[in-house]
């Protein structure tokens, strides 16, 4: 192997190392898509949090629990949790009655 063929190698790997930085930084910006109650929705961004979500959906009221990939967040934690690309939630709302 002469120093042409490796400088042919080491430019295309430098290209290639290139293109794949470059899709890696453009899907930061991507949309998302997140499963809330059996049904696919897209948000901006990469990731948000319980508390964006409820504002974007304008849920109203203080009777409603969220529960993200089957474990139910605390209340407390809403403005802390991460929920990500793919992720699954189901938000249920109390009924009173009698």
């Amino acid at each position: 192997m002469n120093r042409y063929d490796i400088n042919v190698k080491i430019q295309f790997f430098l290209k290639m190392y290139s293109v794949f930085l470059l899709y890696h930084h453009l899907g930061r910006f991507c949309n998302m898509k997140i499963v809330i109650n059996g049904i696919e929705k897209e948000f901006k961004g990469n990731k948000i949090t319980p508390q964006d979500l409820v504002n974007s959906l304008k849920i109203k009221g203080q009777r409603y629990a969220i529960e993200h990939n089957g474990e139910i967040i605390p209340r407390s934690d809403f403005a802390e949790r991460n929920i990500q690309d793919g992720d699954m939630l189901e938000i249920v709302g109390a009924v009173g009655g009698g």
